[in-house]
């Protein structure tokens, strides 16, 4: 895997869409080389985002009370909320490179991230006519901890990627994650039993050797 340190910013709870108008700023930026790549951390109130291929019965039920938006990433229905970490990768890719190669590199950034923090996790590759397996998923229980999304434009990427820490799971039930009916979703709290938002962000920023 190639060298690519990033500059790390960091924020605590930030509403989706406030956090969409600043990345379309980073990614701006970005493209006019007024910025380095960038990783940045952050989470979210709940909300559900979906993809401009979402079918409707994915949907969760309005009675639930948690806004759904449509968002410019890839893949399918993503749940966001307080106690995940989500980290947006604003990235100028290489000429040799697709945004599939990126998102790859991605997975296995993230697979060593937990690995360290204790939690064997791998990457999965998407058996021809299946559902996106794009993610990181846990070695020993086979559960999905980690939903990435991603685009590029100009040559950039941007959204990137969610990782359940210790938040509540139960929203995840609400509605089809990730377009697969039957997927698992997890959490670092649920797989090792206790674990620290801070220490999570050290780990994950290191993997992506991302530094302010």
């Amino acid at each position: 895997m190639r060298a690519r340190p990033l500059t790390l910013i960091q924020d605590e709870l930030v509403d989706y869409d406030q956090a969409m108008e600043r990345m379309t700023e980073l990614v701006g930026q970005r493209q006019r080389d007024e910025r380095p790549d960038t990783l940045w951390l952050l989470s979210h109130p709940s909300v559900y985002t979906i993809g401009r291929r979402t079918p409707m019965a994915h949907l969760p039920d309005p009675g639930r009370g948690i806004p759904v938006v449509e968002t410019g990433r890839g893949g399918q229905l993503t749940y966001h909320g307080p106690g995940q970490l989500v980290g947006y990768l604003i990235v100028k890719l290489g000429e040799d490179e697709g945004i599939v190669d990126y998102v790859r590199e991605v997975e296995l950034r993230l697979a060593e991230a937990l690995g360290k923090l204790g939690l064997p996790a791998e990457r999965r590759d998407t058996p021809p006519g299946s559902e996106l397996l794009t993610g990181v998923w846990t070695v020993e229980t086979g559960r999905k901890v980690i939903s990435i999304g991603m685009r590029q434009s100009r040559g950039v990427t941007s959204h990137g990627f969610a990782l359940n820490v210790d938040g509540d799971l139960e929203p995840w039930h609400w509605a089809i994650a990730c377009g697969m009916p039957d997927v698992d979703m997890t959490s670092l709290k649920r797989e090792l039993g206790s674990t620290s938002m801070n220490e999570v962000r050290t780990a994950v920023a290191a993997a992506f050797e991302a530094t302010t």
